[in-house]
């Protein structure tokens, strides 16, 4: 009996190593889209999952945890599992989220450090829109009405410091005028909400703002990047309108932090090929998505640079309830 319990426990032994050894990955990876379906981090998710599965050789599904501007979504992969499977693609407020929720006096969901910036995606403006049939013509009607009635003129959003949210408050920091925000969760529901009459304007991703933009439904009304956009080259910019600021809604990859070393590269090299696929790419195309992908170490440095200009306004707006 003795000798079978030793036997047992060698084989147990000796097959640690082999388990040690699996190969990454053998089988189905979550990509935490940290927004409801519709938005910019779920577009981004569903157009890379097919190339990125087939450079991996296994399939990436796409999880949809909207909330809090994308904190949700981001705390359930800081604190899951570093083994590689449950990974997230969030957007530029995934950066300012827990500074911000320290602003507001109240606990993050996630610390930043929690994060393992794999790979950049893309890097779009937002665009101001309102409904066809708007009183407001043009970004400067919409200025003056709010500096006329302060809090009153609503625009919707994905939350409080989520994307949509800190492009207005930065245009409203700079105009020195008050918006009245109305959340609904993520950036497919706030257009949902302006087309529906529910508020005055919204911001949105070019790859949201599109499509209802040529059906004619919705009128750009200005873009928060340096330079104007080609596709809409005769909506103007902040700094167009005399306001020195800029604001880019990006998406990124992340691991959870303690995520072994050799997975980290595994999927680096996996983005990199993955971005590299001329179905990727024509379907970002197709979508109105600017690629920018930026592997590792420079996607951690432009994330750290864009926050430091989205905490200055963060900072200054100040405690939100």
């Amino acid at each position: 009996m003795k000798l079978v319990r030793l036997m047992i426990t060698i084989l147990s032994l000796l097959s640690l190593p082999v388990m040690a050894d699996e190969p990454y990955p053998n089988r189905s990876i979550s990509l935490i889209a940290a927004n409801p379906p519709g938005g910019a981090s779920d577009i981004n998710a569903r157009i890379l999952t097919e190339p990125w599965s087939s450079v991996l050789k296994q399939p990436v599904v796409v999880v949809n945890r909207p909330g809090a501007g994308g904190a949700i979504g981001a705390a359930q992969v800081a604190t899951s599992k570093p083994d590689g499977y449950t990974l997230l693609l969030a957007l530029s407020s995934v950066i300012v989220s827990p500074e911000a929720e320290i602003v507001s006096r109240r606990k993050p969901l996630y610390e930043l450090n929690q994060l393992e910036p794999i790979a950049l995606l893309s890097s779009d403006p937002m665009i101001v829109v309102v409904r066809a049939d708007s009183p407001y013509k043009t970004m400067d009607d919409l200025l003056k009405a709010a500096k006329e009635k302060p809090d009153t003129i609503t625009y919707s959003s994905s939350g409080n410091f989520g994307p949509i949210h800190l492009s207005v408050e930065m245009l409203a920091f700079q105009a020195g005028v008050k918006f009245a925000q109305i959340p609904f969760g993520g950036g497919g529901p706030s257009m949902i909400a302006l087309l529906g009459g529910q508020v005055d304007f919204t911001t949105a991703a070019p790859s949201v703002a599109a499509q209802q933009i040529a059906a004619g439904k919705i009128r750009p009304l200005a873009v928060s990047s340096a330079k104007r956009l080609a596709a809409f080259p005769d909506v103007p910019t902040y700094k167009d309108l005399g306001f020195n600021t800029e604001y880019y809604i990006w998406a990124g990859l992340y691991a959870p932090s303690a995520t072994p070393p050799a997975v980290v590269k595994t999927l680096r090299e996996s983005i990199q090929k993955a971005v590299a696929n001329p179905q990727y790419i024509d379907a970002m195309k197709k979508a109105g998505i600017l690629i920018d992908y930026r592997d590792a170490p420079e996607f951690k440095r432009f994330a750290y640079e864009d926050g430091q200009r989205m905490l200055k306004v963060i900072r200054a707006i100040g405690k939100i309830d």
